[in-house]
């Protein structure tokens, strides 16, 4: 605002708005609008809202019409010596430089202030944007290793995936062998079924039980070598050896008929 501006501002701290019709003047040089200054100057006693001055004198607040009529202009000086007509402009225009020179202090305070916000944000935005790259450079090489670490275990998975189909080979290897040894065993006692004599009217016939309940064994798995292929071996009577069953012991001997040959 300079000196040819036509416009002064209210000096009530919340208020900063531009006068128009009618304003509340003190002899501290301050002005306020209407609102504030009917407010605030109509207490006992006056404290001026501005600089905290108490207003007791007589004068000491006026209200005045900011855009007077032309006979008001041609007649409130009216009178009076050029002296005194000079005195009262003087001190008009005191009061107007005054204000001029508060609107100009009050503004360079806000910039000041408004600097002084800016880099305080531009300190904390810096020292964010840092957070955030320690942040992000921390995460970065979490991320990496935790990408090591998903390699390793893909590595692992696929040794042990290989593991695995190698020893469902060896099984279904070892599976066969035993199916192929059983079936030859299974065919092996059937033909000696076959091949045994049918026993006589005279023979023992606990005899013939016995050897009819001898069971057949079946292949035994003797040994497994460190690569993995089985050695079978089936375990087959040799023919004329005897059985548990077929030892007779003492008790039997004597319990046993004897049969009379013809």
């Amino acid at each position: 605002m300079s000196l040819c501006d036509d416009t002064l501002l209210c000096n009530f701290p919340k208020c900063r708005t531009k006068l128009n019709g009618f304003a509340w003047v003190t002899a501290c040089s301050h002005a306020f609008c209407e609102q504030h200054g009917s407010s605030e100057l109509s207490r006992s006693p006056a404290i001026c809202p501005a600089c905290s001055s108490a207003l007791s004198g007589k004068l000491d607040i006026v209200r005045t019409e900011l855009s007077p009529s032309e006979e008001y202009k041609a007649m409130v000086l009216a009178g009076l010596r050029p002296d005194i007509v000079l005195d009262i402009s003087g001190r008009a225009l005191a009061f107007w430089s005054y204000q001029v020179h508060q609107e100009h202090m009050y503004q360079e305070y806000s910039l000041s202030r408004a600097e002084a916000q800016l880099k305080q944000m531009e300190k904390v935005l810096t020292q964010q944007n840092q957070c955030r790259e320690l942040e992000l450079t921390a995460m970065k090489g979490e991320i990496a290793s935790l990408k090591k670490v998903m390699e390793d275990y893909k590595r692992k998975y696929s040794e042990v995936s290989e593991r695995l189909m190698e020893r469902n080979r060896q099984y279904q290897k070892l599976q066969g062998l035993y199916d192929s040894l059983r079936l030859r065993n299974m065919v092996v006692g059937v033909g000696e079924k076959d091949t045994l004599p049918q026993p006589g009217p005279h023979q023992n016939f606990n005899a013939g039980v016995t050897r009819q309940a001898t069971p057949q064994r079946s292949p035994q798995f003797l040994s497994m070598s460190h690569d993995g292929e089985s050695r079978f071996f089936s375990c087959l009577e040799a023919d004329g050896a005897k059985t548990f069953f077929q030892f007779s012991s003492p008790a039997r001997e004597r319990g046993r008929p004897m049969i009379k040959k013809h």
